[in-house]
């Protein structure tokens, strides 16, 4: 009995133990030497994009530098900026800095790849060093790669750095792109701000003055109010804003326009309370309520209701501001004018333009009027987006 508990043992180990070779040898199979080396250099280039993203500066220079050196496979590199200033240096032979830095300008200036053969260095043991110009389209040289190799470079190396700069271009393009793209975002705010004030400022002013002999208290609630509807629509923070705070916004200056129309200025709200922290570009709701005001209900007799609703709609929140005043003819809508004076629409094209940035082409304003029959302006806003925040 125990020789054969014995050889049940050494049968179960040595199952065991081909069970163990065999999920080796899958675990080995599961990826080649070839592939391997795919991920990795995918991933260094990733790395080195985290950093260009931002732009070239000293900084993002300094941190991209090691994954670019590993792409190209230099034993050193340098990095310059487009009047060939040294960024940063990653490797040894730091005495070759002068020698870049001359070799960048020569690559700047002729907006050509600069090589230089060794030997070079003090030991003598560097053979050659690449300066390659990185080239932005419809911008020019926007800096210097540098790679310094102690092997003679071949076509396989140089034609390894020149891919190796124009991802980095890519990236450096990019970073530009979402910088111009954050100056338009701030300039169509300060358009929008610039159209807007006026009108709100001369009108709420009016307001507040008719009433600080009659009713000062009401006077200074009103002065308060105003104060606070300034303060936050020329906030110099952020691009995007949450529905909670612009809905508060929109109170405040709602108070203003009930304190001028008195009865006549209806106000409905509806909101779900699941979506007060959805994210949306700044200022983005106040153009569709001062229209509705100014252009709806302004110039109809007797006044009339505006009717806010921001419903929860699954992934995304649908926001819509209605008015049951004048309308507009809807071929001018279609001729691509809300902004003309014509149109007398303040600021849409804007908000259309900002959510469309945002969000995507299924995301801009939805306008649906008619001449009597009121209007209502309408976005939807998805309730999460990655790289977006309040």
């Amino acid at each position: 009995m125990t020789s054969a508990l014995l050889w049940f043992a050494v049968l179960v180990a040595g199952a065991i133990v081909a069970v163990a070779i065999i999920s080796l040898r899958g675990r080995r199979d599961l990826t080649t030497p070839e592939e391997r080396a795919v991920h990795a250099t995918l991933h260094t280039a990733s790395m080195a994009a985290r950093s260009l993203r931002r732009g070239l500066d000293p900084e993002s220079a300094a941190e991209a530098a090691p994954y670019l050196r590993a792409l190209t496979g230099g034993d050193a590199l340098g990095l310059a900026d487009a009047d060939a200033g040294l960024l940063t240096w990653n490797g040894p032979y730091d005495e070759l800095i002068d020698t870049f830095t001359a070799a960048a300008k020569r690559a700047v200036d002729g907006e050509r790849r600069v090589l230089l053969t060794g030997p070079l260095g003090s030991d003598d043991t560097v053979r050659a060093l690449i300066a390659q110009p990185l080239l932005v389209e419809d911008v020019g040289v926007v800096g210097v790669l540098g790679v310094v190799t102690r092997s003679v470079p071949g076509p396989g190396m140089l034609g390894a750095i020149s891919e190796v700069a124009r991802y980095a271009c890519g990236q450096i393009e990019l970073a530009e792109l979402d910088a111009s793209r954050a100056r338009l975002d701030r300039a169509e705010v300060r358009a929008l701000r610039a159209q807007i004030s006026p009108h709100f400022i001369y009108n709420a002013l009016g307001t507040i003055a008719s009433f600080v002999r009659t009713d000062p208290d009401r006077a200074r609630e009103l002065v308060l109010e105003f104060a606070d509807f300034t303060r936050y629509s020329f906030r110099n923070s952020g691009e995007f804003t949450v529905l909670a705070d612009e809905l508060r916004n929109i109170d405040r200056y709602l108070t203003l326009e009930r304190a001028r129309f008195g009865d006549s200025l209806q106000v409905t709200l509806q909101v779900a309370p699941e979506v007060l922290s959805v994210a949306l570009p700044f200022l983005a709701l106040q153009p569709l309520v001062e229209n509705a005001v100014r252009h709806g209900l302004s110039g109809r007799e007797g006044g009339g209701t505006i009717t806010i609703v921001a419903a929860d709609e699954g992934t995304d929140c649908l926001i819509s501001v209605e008015d049951d005043g004048v309308g507009m003819d809807p071929d001018l809508l279609r001729s691509g004018t809300l902004d003309s004076a014509e149109a007398a629409h303040v600021g849409l094209s804007n908000v259309d333009d900002r959510l469309r940035a945002a969000f995507g082409n299924d995301y801009g304003l939805v306008v649906d009027t008619a001449l009597g029959s009121g209007t209502k302006v309408s976005m939807r806003v998805p309730k999460f987006r990655a790289g977006i925040r309040a």
